[in-house]
Parts: C-alpha cells; structure tokens; sequence
C-alpha cells in the first residue's frame, strides 16, 4: 500500500481520520528496535503504510511543555516505557476514555510497584483552553495520582504549534466543529501510543484496543524485557 495514496483517502475529516507519518520500518514479524512482535493486521498494511508512528517506528523528536509541574518532556529522551494519547479537556467522548485507559494502567503500576519504571503523556491539542488550571482540573478529575510522579499533562503553546506537533509530527488529525450551543469541539483521531524506552513504538492502540487490560499485558512484556 502506497503511504501518500492512504493518507488521501483519509483527507475527508472523520472520527477516525488521520494524517502525518515518520520512522523505520522492521522486516517482517521482527524488528531489533521492538520488543513486541508484529501486531496483527491485513495483509497489505505495515507501519509505513500508516498515517502514526506505529510498531517499530521511532517517535517524532519533540518536545512540549509540562504547565502543571513546570517542566517540560522530550519524547525520544524519556528513559522508560511512555503511554502517550492526544486529547482535549473539552471532550465529552474520546477523550474520557483515553484518559481513563492511561488512568486504570496508572492505579495498577502504582499497586504493582512499577510506577517508576514508566511515563503517562497525554497531549492536548486545544492549548487556548487547556491551560495549566484546565489541566489541573482535569488531572483532578480523574484522580490521577500525584505522588507517583509519573503523569504529565504536555501543552503545546498555540493553536499552530498543536498542529504542527499533533498532526504533522504523530500524524494525529483534528478538526473544529462549532457547536450552536456550547463550546467548539473537535473531530479527531483516538489513539494510545506506547513507547518503548528507546523511543520505539511498541503498539499503537485504537477502538476497542484501547483496552487496559491488553495494555498492562504489553507493558509488562516490555518492562521486562
């Protein structure tokens, strides 16, 4: 499958649109950058094919601002596993369940006595909203816990530097929808990245993948290896 003829099929905006891709590519079902084998997938599709960094593939060198903790977070040179998602605090779908995900995958590192050995990242793409009170808020929320030290919420400063980090670098696509009454909203895609401690890209999970149990399996294979 030829990468630049999908994402063209994918330019008309959907809940699971998408667009933006970069990295290496492993052979077959094995791959030295990985610890995971393969993820099952059609015949005709591999990680070059699609629009994120997926299975053996490096993620984007960026770096974004961590406002709650005052910090700021360079995807390749964070030294341990990375759970990332994309999301926005506004958000009455998706994005409850992506955070609840990396939630539930938290409160078990934290009862496990691993949560050291990992890193939860979720990056917001609305960052005229998403300030550091609104992140807070939604840290909050979702009683994410504090003192594991492992969770950071991560802003890009303005709408264009969303773009360019979201979209062009992880290849994660959104879109305005106003809305009659109430606050804008966005069409995007929903995904949960995770990362191995070089910067690899072990699975990418969307749908029904986003499950925590699958997730915590993963993760564990990894940890350990």
């Amino acid at each position: 499958m030829n990468r630049r003829r999908f994402l063209a099929s994918g330019a008309a905006l959907g809940v699971g649109a998408t667009a933006g891709c970069l990295g290496t590519l492993g052979i077959g079902d094995q791959n030295q950058n990985v610890v995971l084998g393969a993820p099952d997938r059609t015949a005709d599709v591999s990680s070059e094919d699609l629009p994120y960094p997926a299975w053996g593939q490096r993620v984007p060198d960026v770096t974004l601002p961590a406002p709650v903790s005052g910090e700021t977070v360079s995807f390749r040179d964070v030294d341990r596993p990375v759970l990332a998602t994309f999301i926005f605090t506004n958000c009455m779908t998706a994005c409850p369940v992506l955070l609840s995900t990396l939630r539930e995958v938290q409160v078990h590192s934290v009862q496990e006595g691993y949560a050291g050995d990992v890193a939860f990242h979720p990056v917001t793409f609305d960052p005229a909203r998403d300030d550091e009170a609104a992140l807070r808020a939604e840290r909050d929320q979702f009683n994410v816990d504090t003192d594991a030290g492992n969770w950071a919420f991560l802003r890009p400063e303005d709408e264009a530097r969303a773009k360019a980090v979201v979209t062009d670098q992880f290849g994660v696509t959104f879109q305005k929808q106003e809305v009659e009454e109430g606050p804008y909203m966005f069409i995007h895609l929903s995904l949960i990245l995770l990362v191995n401690a070089d910067g690899y890209v072990e699975r990418a999970y969307r749908g029904e993948e986003t499950d925590e149990g699958r997730i915590i399996d993963d993760l564990r294979t990894v940890r350990n290896a």
